[in-house]
């Protein structure tokens, strides 16, 4: 792989989220993914950007440096690696806005959607970005807006296709690229670096995300029952812990921008969900098809968050059909 030179600050990105919030979104509220599988792919170790971190397979660049913390996406390649522009497929990582990491689960879904895609010769990219309470909302999808940018800039020396970007998230990361495929410059999520590059996507693989945080079932569920108007406020509000203002909710929304000619949408969620509801996606998926879009919606049988399993029962479709069916709809999507 070969990258143009860029301007970059190096860090280290440490966890600033406070021991008791993490435990608790570990065990109540948002999962994160575990830890890498080998990937078999080739390393260029010769980029012209600095490397944070190098592995089979896998380059890990500076995207972004904004905030004083150098955010960092893993990039993928297929071996062999492309020589001509090829599709790419971003992957944003849940973790409630304040935990997560890029890191690929090798038997989830996601897992199991980047393996095949790499495996057609195409490019996965995985990202970080920014969490609270160290930083408010929007940095999220400030940061995912400014990784597309960056990755349509550099397009040329990474063989990446610039009119063929899909963004795939699970839970919080559901949310972020829903908003990639629908916030345009207009809603202020586009700051920062190349700002001469579209952050838009071609696709949108929306893994049970939030769609709409102002309604009552996300405000009862989560901001209450669950207690986390602490975590909430804190990520997506003011300062001051405490239940985020409604305008800062409707903005956080996917459903919020929903318009015409929005990107197509594949909107995989559990029925016995309990911390986004199902009813979540279900407004999100009627939203885009009254407004004329391309979206589908798979209520998945039996599933919790994170498509486990609830009370032992069999989870219908399963998670290699899911992934097949993910993959598929990418194919569909983002092949001209």
């Amino acid at each position: 792989m070969r990258v143009r030179p860029r301007r970059v600050r190096l860090s280290v990105v440490g966890a600033t989220t406070a021991v008791a919030v993490t435990s608790f979104l570990a065990s109540v509220l948002f999962l994160a993914p575990a830890s890498a599988g080998a990937h078999d792919a080739a390393v260029d170790s010769s980029a012209a950007l600095p490397l944070t971190a190098v592995g089979p397979g896998k380059t890990t660049l500076t995207y972004c440096d904004e905030n004083g913390v150098a955010e960092t996406l893993d990039i993928y390649e297929p071996n062999p690696v492309p020589s001509t522009p090829v599709p790419a497929v971003v992957y944003v990582h849940g973790g409630g806005w304040v935990g997560g990491s890029s890191a690929f689960a090798a038997g989830s879904l996601v897992g199991q959607v980047a393996r095949s895609i790499e495996a057609k010769g195409w490019i996965v990219v995985s990202i970080d970005y920014s969490l609270a309470p160290r930083f408010r909302w929007p940095a999220p999808v400030e940061d995912a807006k400014c990784a597309i940018r960056f990755l349509r800039a550099a397009s040329s020396t990474l063989e990446i296709d610039p009119g063929a970007i899909g963004a795939m998230g699970d839970s919080a990361g559901g949310q972020i690229v829903s908003l990639l495929g629908l916030a345009r410059p207009s809603a202020g999520f586009d700051v920062g670096q190349d700002l001469d590059q579209s952050s838009g996507v071609q696709a949108v693989v929306d893994l049970y995300g939030p769609a709409d945080l102002t309604t009552p079932d996300w405000i009862q569920t989560v901001l209450i029952q669950s207690d986390a108007s602490k975590v909430f406020g804190t990520a997506l509000g003011p300062a001051a812990p405490g239940t985020p203002a409604a305008d800062t909710l409707e903005k956080a929304g996917p459903v919020t921008y929903v318009g015409p000619d929005e990107p197509p949408f594949l909107i995989i969620q559990g029925d016995d969900d309990s911390v986004v509801p199902a009813d979540q996606s279900t407004e999100l998926a009627d939203r885009l098809q009254a407004a004329g879009n391309a979206a589908t919606l798979v209520l998945v049988s039996h599933a919790q968050h994170g498509l486990l399993s609830a009370d032992g029962a069999t989870v219908t479709p399963s998670v290699p059909t899911l992934a097949r069916r993910t993959v598929s709809f990418l194919e569909r999507s983002l092949q001209s």
